[in-house]
């Protein structure tokens, strides 16, 4: 069994040919899939999908991209959105994302701090998007979990081992996608060897980072196998121990049986 931790099944092309693109990652290996919000107006889509198909889980949140505008969206309305359907299991992904300043920094900030709200208040995993932003993500996450118990997904991790070191501390989870099959990779692939079993698991981010030997494609779960035997093969087990490892752990973070 393989699940698929974080793909946006409301992008194209997936959204235009799900019945197809769910029937592959089933016949594949893949039993269930995340689909991830990342702005307000595309929930309703989430709640259909996950409403029509078995094998699909949703989440609610406003990616950093999207702070600028969703500046109204605060804890209580994103808690509300995720009482909508027992099959939302997640908030995010929201984050940090200071590479590209699609949104400005403080309304990224502020946009962060209401889903670590929303996530401690109904204890949901918070799925957490980080780009060059390290040191303020760190400081926020560690922050929060002095006051409360709070559950830490670091999605499509590519920090630095120090990085990741530290978010260790806060008992994060972290996962990997196709970035690990790169060849210029060698630097994560060393830092998810030493990420400890218990902590990991495996995502597409489809339709983004389609792992070798499809990179370049349009990413769909279908080809997560193909990051699951790059997962393999970093941390010397066998693909189907690194399945049911990564597996395990999302059940257990996402209070799935």
């Amino acid at each position: 069994m393989i699940i698929d931790s974080h793909c946006h099944l409301t992008y194209e092309p997936m959204s235009s040919s799900l019945d197809e693109t769910i029937r592959r990652a089933n016949n594949d290996g893949v039993k269930y899939l995340l689909t991830i919000s990342t702005e307000d107006k595309s929930f309703k889509n989430i709640l259909e999908i996950v409403e029509n198909y078995n094998s699909v889980y949703g989440t609610y949140g406003i990616h950093p991209h999207e702070a600028k505008k969703h500046k109204e969206i605060k804890s209580d309305y994103i808690v509300e959105k995720v009482k909508k359907n027992k099959k939302i299991i997640g908030i995010g992904e929201s984050g940090l994302d200071f590479y590209y300043n699609h949104s400005e920094k403080k309304d990224q900030i502020s946009s962060f701090l209401e889903h670590i709200d929303a996530s401690q208040r109904i204890n949901l995993p918070l799925i957490v998007h980080t780009r060059s932003a390290e040191d303020d993500t760190l400081e926020i996450l560690k922050k929060a979990v002095q006051k409360k118990n709070l559950k830490i997904l670091i999605h499509c991790f590519t920090g630095s081992t120090d990085f990741a070191n530290k978010l260790l501390t806060l008992e994060s989870y972290f996962s990997a996608s196709g970035i690990i099959t790169f060849k210029n990779s060698s630097v994560l692939q060393e830092t998810f060897r030493l990420i400890p079993n218990d902590k990991l698991l495996i995502e597409t981010d489809s339709p983004y980072l389609a792992p070798v030997p499809l990179r370049g494609k349009k990413n769909e779960p279908s080809y997560i196998k193909h990051t699951l035997e790059k997962l393999a093969d970093i941390k010397n087990i066998s693909l189907d121990k690194i399945e049911k490892i990564t597996s395990q752990n999302f059940n257990l973070l996402f209070n799935l049986k």
